[in-house]
């Protein structure tokens, strides 16, 4: 996740070669391009970033070491609670994890992959799997900090729900043909009979709470924090450079025409809008805040951050990973529905 130098073996030149991280790039050239057109917007586009990361960084402080304290002491392993006892327990458990969990989309895959390789249902993995992308610690208090802490709540509390709803709706047609088979390759069970087995490797071990007493849980907190403080980083400093240049250059009545107002308009167009165009949970923060501040409507505001955060790249590669099309489908359907819900009734909460 974060610009990290890697040797690629010797190159021809002898040397190893460097892996440069694009979006550091990125965010060092866009303001040098803004300088060739507009030299003074290009100084307020730093200055208003800089500031803004100032604003946020207790913020990020304090999400970033809580993060790196669950990984050091093997908190994942708690992950497959969610996938114990009757169904309708797994969906909850498995939607409340997903909302809650410090883990992106990537990182669960090989645990999905396992859970589903001794039986876990569909309904309980399509639970964690829509709410997963939507919420954790860290965007929590990013959240809260930019765009305030009812819409953090709201939106906390939203991920869970669209979760819960998808997990019921898988296991309401679960012999239907669109979740028949959903697997692209069914994964060969641990004891090779419908016994479920035992736990696979990754999920066993017990939380050690005092990392700070074993090395390499230590190192696993360093290395987690500093990533995770880069990654962060990055991604916000080119968030709060890009919403500079929108409240700078887009006109505030085009956002306001167009998702602006109340009804299910302005709601359905965030929820497509966002889906397509969404590329990442943090710097959408600092995006929807300008577009609030042009006359976004909340509850559009809403349908996006949710409809986006499902179908953003990493989420989506994680559920087309392991299962068919049909299934995929299935994922961001749900999603785009329960988005525009959630926008709606957002809407009414905010006014």
């Amino acid at each position: 996740m974060a610009d990290v130098s890697h040797p690629q073996g010797p190159a021809h030149s002898g040397g190893p070669r460097l892996r440069i991280d694009r979006v550091w790039v990125f965010a060092a050239l866009l303001p040098l391009a803004v300088a060739v057109i507009d030299p003074a917007q290009a100084v307020e586009t730093v200055r208003f970033a800089l500031a803004a990361l100032l604003h946020t960084a207790p913020f990020l402080l304090f999400a970033v070491l809580a993060v790196a304290w669950l990984k050091a002491t093997g908190a994942e392993v708690l992950l497959a609670r969610a996938f114990e006892g009757r169904e309708t327990r797994m969906i909850v458990v498995a939607a409340l994890l997903g909302g809650l969990s410090p883990f992106c989309s990537c990182e669960v895959i090989p645990f999905i992959a396992a859970m589903l390789a001794v039986g876990a249902p569909l309904s309980a993995v399509m639970a964690f799997w829509l709410a997963s992308p939507l919420m954790d610690p860290a965007m929590f208090l990013v959240t809260a900090g930019t765009l305030g802490l009812p819409f953090a709540i709201g939106k906390t509390i939203a991920a869970v729900s669209l979760g819960l709803s998808g997990g019921m709706v898988v296991r309401a047609f679960a012999t239907s043909p669109v979740f028949a088979n959903p697997l692209k390759v069914a994964p060969k069970p641990a004891c090779g009979s419908c016994c479920g087995g035992s736990k696979p490797a990754a999920f066993k071990g017990e939380v050690t709470w005092g990392f700070w007493r074993e090395a390499d849980r230590r190192e696993t907190f360093r290395s987690t924090a500093v990533d995770n403080a880069l990654f962060l980083g990055k991604w916000l400093l080119v968030a709060y450079m890009v919403e500079a240049l929108m409240l700078a250059w887009v006109p505030a009545e085009s956002v306001a025409g167009l998702l602006g107002g109340t009804g299910v308009g302005p709601v359905v167009l965030g929820a497509l809008i966002g889906a397509p165009a969404y590329l990442n949970g943090y710097a959408a923060v600092p995006l929807v805040d300008a577009l609030l501040q042009q006359g976004m409507a909340p509850g559009a505001a809403m349908s996006f951050v949710l409809a986006g955060g499902v179908s953003c790249i990493p989420a989506a590669i994680a559920v087309w990973a392991l299962v068919k099309p049909r299934v995929f489908a299935a994922y961001l359907g749900i999603a785009l529905s329960g988005s525009i819900v959630a926008g709606l009734l957002w809407g009414i909460v905010a006014a």
